[in-house]
């Protein structure tokens, strides 16, 4: 069960705020006929989250992640098992069938992945087993937390669990460090700091397990945060119901700290669900559970990707790459050849084609943070060229139409 948050508040500017420019964007809308908490997704929008999705299953599956399919409901008695219906159940949006059993929308993945790893015995040499699941959790939040992106009702997890023997705790661990790390430096958002976030041993009644489980646990994690050589936090009382966790924090553009990533261990769920491998000696051997999320919540995530880069995304991201101007009517039919070749590269463009200013065009296009313009005119036309504008580089001048496709193809395969 994994989640993002802000530990230290800065005013941002409110020219920034996501719910401001996803409008402005054209990212996400909501409706009260849909009811609130609700984001509903546009197609420009849809386009960064699966961009940001395939990215991280890029980095997952470069380190043995397959993919997984879970249901979005579940029957009470799973919860119960898992122990988290008696923490979370008024947080359940809960479903009686017409024979009576309680079902419940659900709020997490964790538990049913549990039962992907027990549908067979495995042996030693098959693990670790890893899966990664990007899907949608529900939470039954009261109307006065809601918050655009930030907090809601129904949101997207870039969920994982690797399933592992106590010898491979560290290696996986790293492994995930390591997508973190190279995920977020693509956005000038790189975590500085790691929040031991563990157990506070005066309120054991909030944790499963004994006290032998969660020191283990905790000084796994302690010498794994030492090993790396990060500088850590104290996060007492910060630990998830069933394990600790190493949180990873990323300072934003407005000085505040957010909670982007966590690595989980978990030593508890795989005693409740009797979780084994057959060890060398062909005897069963408790496992251990890894919960990994690299952005947590791909609703959160965006809302301070958004407010951190003032809706400027970088070229990868952008839903619309390159704008094309032409600056009359009488250019319109070069234009749309030229939008045609943009798109037939795989870059995503769009035309202009509006009878207004070509000053007016361009304005439009800055305020929609689009990373190329292209200019065409009269000289354009006749010489088979473009004039390029960069969002954030000006003017740069005339070149080919062609040179400008091998250009863009590269920035955009680099994720510059």
């Amino acid at each position: 069960m994994v989640s993002s948050s802000i530990i230290m508040n800065a005013e941002p500017d409110k020219e920034r705020d996501h719910k401001k420019l996803g409008k402005e964007l054209d990212l996400f809308t909501f409706s009260d006929l849909v009811g609130s908490g609700l984001p509903l997704w546009t197609p420009k929008g849809t386009i960064l989250r699966n961009l940001l999705d395939d990215f991280v299953w890029e980095l997952r599956q470069k380190c043995g992640y397959e993919r997984v399919e879970i249901p979005h409901i579940t029957k009470r008695e799973l919860y119960e098992k898992s122990g988290h219906w008696d923490k979370f159940k008024d947080d359940l949006f809960r479903i009686k069938t017409r024979e009576g059993d309680e079902f419940a929308m659900k709020p997490m993945n964790c538990p049913h992945h549990t039962q992907i790893y027990a549908r067979k015995p495995w042996s030693y040499r098959e693990l670790p087993q890893r899966y990664a699941n990007t899907t949608m959790c529900y939470r039954d939040e009261q109307s006065g937390e809601l918050n655009g992106l930030v907090r809601a009702r129904a949101f997207t997890q870039d969920d994982a669990h690797a399933f592992c023997r106590e010898s491979q705790v560290k290696e996986e661990f790293i492994k995930i460090w390591d997508i973190i790390q190279e995920f977020y430096a693509k956005f000038g958002f790189e975590p500085k700091k790691i929040r031991l976030s563990f157990h506070d041993p005066k309120h054991p009644e909030k944790y499963l397990g004994d006290k032998s489980r969660w020191k283990m646990a905790e000084d796994i994690l302690s010498d794994i945060a030492k090993d790396k050589g990060a500088e850590t936090i104290d996060g007492m009382g910060e630990a998830a119901f069933y394990g600790p966790k190493l949180d990873f924090m990323a300072e934003d553009a407005h000085g505040r700290l957010w909670q982007v990533a966590t690595i989980q261990l978990d030593m508890n769920m795989p005693e409740r669900f009797d979780l084994t491998c057959i060890n060398e000696r062909g005897e069963k051997e408790r496992i251990i559970m890894i919960h990994a999320a690299i952005m947590g919540s791909i609703e959160r995530f965006l809302s301070v990707l958004i407010e951190h880069l003032g809706g400027a995304f970088p070229l990868w991201l952008s839903p619309v790459q390159v704008k094309v101007l032409p600056v009359s009517e009488k250019h319109n039919t070069y234009a749309n050849e030229v939008l045609a070749a943009l798109r037939a590269a795989n870059i995503r463009a769009e035309v202009d084609d509006a009878n207004e200013s070509l000053g007016k065009k361009i304005r439009n296009a800055k305020t929609e943070k689009v990373p190329y313009l292209l200019v065409v005119g009269d000289k354009e036309v006749e010489a088979k060229t473009v004039s390029i504008e960069s969002r954030d580089a000006g003017k740069i001048g005339t070149t080919s139409l062609s040179d400008f496709i091998i250009k863009v193809t590269e920035e955009i395969k680099r994720r510059a």
